[in-house]
């Protein structure tokens, strides 16, 4: 079980990752850059309800406001077409091909599949995966894993998820991977995950899996050191 606990964290150390870039660009990097901007200004642009906003999520007016500037400065528009995202994405990955994962990650926060996303939709996914509590944590991860949204998580889908970790990370990926290193980490997370051995993992198994490894509860601990 030691090996299968470790194989896994390794998979979601990868995915980690991915979050804490997102979480960077657009706090971290745009907090320091209008810090004093803000002290003496109000931001121009803001979402309507901004007050809805920060009851709805785990961040304050003034840090909604700054998310929002950074939002505005990358995305003029106001919403983030798919291209445009993937674009974005792949500045953070640039020896690997960061396009399919940027796909799935894209839908994840597109939740009511309009094909863009809004600063709504972007800050609420954020708060999630900095601030949310456990479960609210792994219910997203969950959510993006379930590439069809039927509920469950197959085989398939687990394979292209991993499969799309592999090629974001390029040539970088340590150790180098053998051609059936995809399918070895998706038999683990299998192992792992289908209590029942159905051939299917459920959010119930996903969670309650989840939940009794240390190395998975770490890692979604480190999140809240982002912010």
């Amino acid at each position: 079980m030691g090996a299968v606990m470790g194989t896994f964290s390794s998979l979601q150390t990868k995915q980690r990752r991915t979050s804490k870039d997102i979480a960077w660009w657009y706090y971290q990097y745009q907090r320091d850059k209008i810090e004093d901007e803000l002290e003496m200004t109000m931001v121009c642009h803001r979402p309507e309800g901004l007050e809805q906003l920060e009851a709805q999520t785990n961040f304050t007016k003034r840090e909604l406001q700054v998310l929002y500037r950074g939002f505005k400065n990358e995305c003029p528009s106001g919403v983030v077409n798919e291209e445009t995202f993937k674009q974005i994405y792949a500045q953070f990955f640039p020896h690997g091909d960061a396009s399919t994962y940027a796909h799935y990650l894209f839908h994840a926060f597109d939740t009511t599949q309009t094909g863009s996303v809004k600063f709504e939709d972007f800050v609420t996914a954020l708060s999630i995966l900095l601030r949310g509590t456990v479960h609210e944590k792994l219910r997203w991860t969950f959510n993006l894993y379930d590439i069809n949204k039927d509920g469950y998580i197959n085989k398939e889908e687990m394979m292209d998820i991993v499969k799309a970790i592999y090629d974001m990370m390029g040539k970088y990926t340590y150790p180098v991977l053998r051609e059936d290193t995809p399918r070895q980490h998706v038999d683990v997370f299998f192992q792992k995950m289908d209590k029942n051995k159905d051939g299917i993992v459920t959010l119930d198994e996903f969670l309650e899996s989840c939940q009794e490894d240390d190395n998975i509860m770490r890692s979604l601990q480190l999140f809240q050191n982002v912010m």
